[in-house]
């Protein structure tokens, strides 16, 4: 779970992170009197979406008086934010938030991320702050400083100090940088965040500050941390995942066109693989557990069709815990409720089976059976080409 920069900056100052001074604004009235509220003779007004990038697709200005600040929110509020991040469809702007300027000396990138190789939290730095962090490896991999935390002890003050002076801050300041460090990874450790990026952190005069910062949430963890879990915004996230979530359904819109139902994470993948080998593009991962009911499964189904991307629907379960019959029979219900109007085939495996096949073939409906997921794969790739039109019921032998 992602969350926006004031809501993190609000996190990390409790940690100690010395952040700017700001304020949220839902009008450019309110924009402006944030402005006054911070004092100054200079301000920032940021969009807040969940994406990088937003100064360069105009996210971010700087204002030098309280009617320029009125005007940078008045442009932003309701603005479509295209950025390298969200695609066309971009995202839209409905709060910003206003900071006092700062006389920057020097920027920084801080990053704290899960490292999958060393399984550890690893501090990723570089003295070539305000960048992507994909940039500066690829143009400055020279600048980048890495540190794996110990899980046993965690962030050590010795390790912070290294990566302040690898970071050239001046020793004045080195103490108020170690500070930082250790804070963010207190967050980061406390709070179950996946990741951490503060940037750019500045140098100023009086010490350092975090200019821009970003949080990310494990899902898994959040029921530890409800007022974490208060601080989602539907709005920056796709509706369909939020309503699967409801219904403790795995799910991720994807971009191809064939809709995908599995039980299982790992066969879900080997789904996705294998549409893509026989030349389809998936449109989703869908993981409906392995203990789904046909409720479920029902809801599942129409998440899958309710996408107007998706031109073919492939059911690929392996029935444990789950039956096979309360697989078909969800299928079933859900498909004629929404009126069955583009091919659907479904391969089923496992408990009950046979019984599961037999409600396939009663239902009535035009439902595609496979007995493979080579066989499945093939057969809604086929099915789902242009000329391919409408569903149609194919026989297999075991059916």
């Amino acid at each position: 779970m992602d969350i926006h920069e004031y809501q993190a900056k609000e996190i990390l100052a409790g940690y100690g992170v010395p952040v700017p001074r700001g304020g949220l604004a839902y009008s450019p009235e309110q924009a402006a009197y944030r402005a006054r509220e911070i004092g100054g003779n200079k301000w920032v007004v940021k969009a807040q979406v969940h994406t990088g990038g937003r100064g360069k697709a105009g996210g971010v200005k700087i204002c030098g008086n309280e009617h320029e600040v009125y005007d940078a929110a008045d442009e932003m509020f309701g603005k479509r934010l295209v950025t390298h991040q969200t695609g066309p469809e971009g995202k839209i702007v409905y709060r910003v938030y206003v900071e006092g300027a700062v006389n920057i000396l020097k920027e920084i990138y801080l990053g704290f991320v899960l490292d999958r190789k060393t399984e550890r939290v690893m501090v990723v730095a570089s003295a070539a702050g305000g960048m992507e962090i994909e940039d500066i490896a690829a143009d400055k991999p020279d600048s980048l400083i890495r540190s794996v935390v110990e899980p046993a002890v965690g962030m050590q003050a010795f390790q912070a100090r290294e990566i302040a002076f690898g970071l050239g801050i001046p020793g004045e300041h080195v103490q108020k940088a170690v500070s930082l460090i250790m804070g963010c990874y207190k967050a980061l450790e406390t709070l179950d965040a996946s990741m951490v990026e503060i940037n750019p952190l500045v140098i100023t005069e009086e010490g350092v500050l975090a200019l821009d910062a970003k949080m990310t949430f494990d899902d898994n963890a959040l029921f530890r941390h409800k007022d974490i879990e208060e601080l989602r915004d539907p709005d920056e996230e796709d509706p369909a995942e939020l309503e699967a979530a409801k219904h403790s359904l795995n799910y991720i819109k994807l971009d191809g066109s064939i809709g995908c139902m599995v039980n299982g994470a790992g066969l879900a993948m080997a789904t996705m693989d294998i549409i893509q080998h026989f030349g389809g593009q998936p449109a989703n991962f869908m993981d409906i557990a392995g203990a789904a009911t046909k409720e479920r499964v029902a809801c599942a189904f129409k998440l899958i069709f309710n996408d107007p991307g998706v031109r073919g629907i492939l059911v690929n379960v392996f029935g444990g815990m789950m039956r096979c019959n309360s697989i078909a029979e969800g299928i079933v219900g859900a498909a004629k409720e929404v009126g069955l109007d583009r091919p659907l085939v479904v391969r089923l495996e496992g408990t009950n089976v046979q019984l599961g096949r037999e409600i396939l073939e009663q239902s009535g409906l035009p439902i595609i059976t496979a007995t493979t997921l080579a066989d499945a794969a093939q057969k809604i790739v086929a099915a789902t080409q242009p000329k391919n039109s409408s569903p149609k019921i194919v026989a297999t032998g075991r059916a």
